[in-house]
């Protein structure tokens, strides 16, 4: 065999070799392509927008509180929604109070039902595996206007404070209207900053996720 025949045969295995792993890369990419780019919902699931998933949260599909209604919700396990009609079915009790408020000084008798009884009855996740565990409790009151107050649980539980919490539903002898809601009362404040109005919303939970997770 001559030189230029050994020559022009290695040339011709190299091109072989050459093609062979071109069509086997042309090959691999036609399937690679193929498997993702045509299936519709892998397409439509890469391409949905983030709202989508947030649409999906328990604050977005939470129906919306009508006038008059008050939403119990937080770390409970029976959330509910309860009225002044409802209200006014249940055991009432009075307080006579005095604070000032905005208007000047304020003297008033209230009849309604105890916040305590109200909020028990959505039963509190409290961790009963903690030494007084509900002592860790906080409330937040909601009404008009988006207006809010906090409370501390023991502050309106009799097994450690004195006073009554009224979820009232009149003052001085007047109903309030079923549209404006109940109102808050709070004996023991000397100012009215706590007696919410036109209540709408309590919401139970604990100080643990804020304290624990502190910087």
């Amino acid at each position: 065999m001559t030189q230029d025949e050994d020559r022009r045969r290695c040339a011709g295995r190299a091109a072989r070799r050459v093609a062979h792993v071109c069509a086997a890369a042309a090959t691999a990419l036609l399937i690679t392509s193929c498997g993702t780019a045509d299936d519709p919902k892998e397409t439509a699931a890469s391409s949905a927008p983030a709202s989508a998933s947030a649409s999906a949260s328990p604050k977005a599909s939470a129906a919306p509180i009508k006038p008059g209604e008050v939403r119990i919700a937080g770390e409970v396990d029976k959330p509910y929604t309860i009225t002044l009609a409802d209200l006014r079915k249940l055991p009432q009790a009075e307080a006579s109070v005095e604070f000032i408020s905005a208007k000047g000084d304020q003297k008033h008798t209230y009849q309604g039902v105890l916040l305590h009884e109200v909020l028990k009855a959505a039963q509190p996740r409290f961790d009963q595996g903690k030494k007084n565990g509900q002592l860790r409790g906080v409330v937040a009151a909601t009404g008009g206007g988006d207006y809010r107050a906090v409370f501390a649980w023991a502050e309106l539980d009799p097994g450690f404070a004195k006073s009554q919490i009224l979820l009232a539903v009149s003052e001085d002898g007047t109903a309030f209207e079923d549209s404006a809601g109940p109102r808050l009362v709070v004996p023991q404040d000397t100012r009215g900053g706590r007696y919410v109005s036109e209540l709408n919303q309590l919401w139970v939970g604990t100080v643990d996720p804020v304290v624990d997770g502190a910087h």
